[in-house]
């Protein structure tokens, strides 16, 4: 049977990542699972908003949102990232998210969404800031950036470098998040047009089953007619799955690169024939083959 890979979902407050199909299946991802599937085809659009792409255009195997030029402006549409919907009712907050040391950004998300933008963003521990309108959220969120100096983003690179580094007790991890929560209390103005939340560390670390990574593990750079990836999951962070692919050795796997791939399901205990970047990449391959 082949199915298709619409992406991966931290639903409700379960804290419990799911892989979602086309079709409107899930398969919950529990540490200890063993995985295994294989690309067979081509990649094609996803399509938008929830409707498929009309040419089912190929897209290329290394970029992290399968959908082609027409289908991407279409997504775009309505996007509040894209300030799309100026008149969304909804009520918003502003949160301060951590990814690791000196690793830190501001954001929005709806407050129906609850902290599922934060696991989906991988954040290790994230408190929020305020809550209100979504143009007072959005023009919040500016103001601190600018005068904080954080990044609108920050980059997957950037947090799979940190998160198997991270310090070990959750105190600890917190501390950059308080320091960084003053900071954005003592700049003035954003107050009046929006509610202050309290300070509150969120940490997901043991959601994501952190305490388990190797520092240095490859990442799959993108799938191929024919590639197989297969291991045991030892933790899921944003959208990424680490595997153990053979005796301690682990690879990262971006869930986007799934999306529009038909997939079959191939033995746990496979391993990996897709390319692989990163320090290590070689020597995990040779491993295998």
């Amino acid at each position: 049977m082949t199915w298709r890979c619409t992406g991966l979902g931290w639903p409700s407050e379960a804290r419990i990542a799911v892989l979602r199909w086309e079709g409107g299946r899930i398969s919950p991802l529990t540490a200890g699972k063993r995985l295994g599937f294989r690309a067979e085809g081509e990649r094609v659009c996803t399509g938008a908003r929830g409707n498929p792409c009309p040419g089912r255009v190929v897209v290329g195997g290394r970029v992290t949102r399968a959908l082609c030029g027409e289908c991407g402006r279409l997504d775009r549409v309505g996007s509040v990232a894209a300030d799309g919907v100026p008149d969304d009712p909804r009520v918003y907050r502003v949160y301060l998210a951590w990814f690791g040391p000196g690793s830190v950004k501001v954001g929005i998300t709806a407050e129906e969404r609850g902290r599922a933008r934060l696991l989906e963003q991988g954040a290790v521990v994230f408190s929020w800031l305020g809550r209100g309108p979504l143009m007072a959220a959005r023009r919040t969120e500016e103001v601190l950036r600018s005068a904080l100096g954080v990044p609108d983003r920050v980059s997957y690179a950037e947090k799979r470098a940190v998160r198997a580094v991270l310090p070990g007790e959750a105190v600890e991890r917190a501390a950059e998040v308080a320091e960084w929560y003053g900071r954005a209390r003592s700049v003035a103005g954003w107050g009046e047009t929006l509610e202050p939340l309290p300070y509150e560390a969120v940490d997901h670390a043991a959601a994501f089953g952190l305490e388990r990574l190797v520092p240095g593990a490859p990442v799959v750079r993108e799938l191929v007619d024919g590639g197989t990836v297969a291991g045991t999951l030892v933790a899921v962070a944003g959208p990424d799955l680490h595997l153990r692919v053979a005796e301690e050795r682990q690879i990262v796997l971006d869930t986007r690169l799934l999306a529009g791939w038909p997939l079959v399901g191939a033995d746990p205990a496979a391993g990996v024939s897709v390319p692989l970047a990163g320090a290590g990449a070689r020597s995990v391959q040779d491993g295998l083959f």
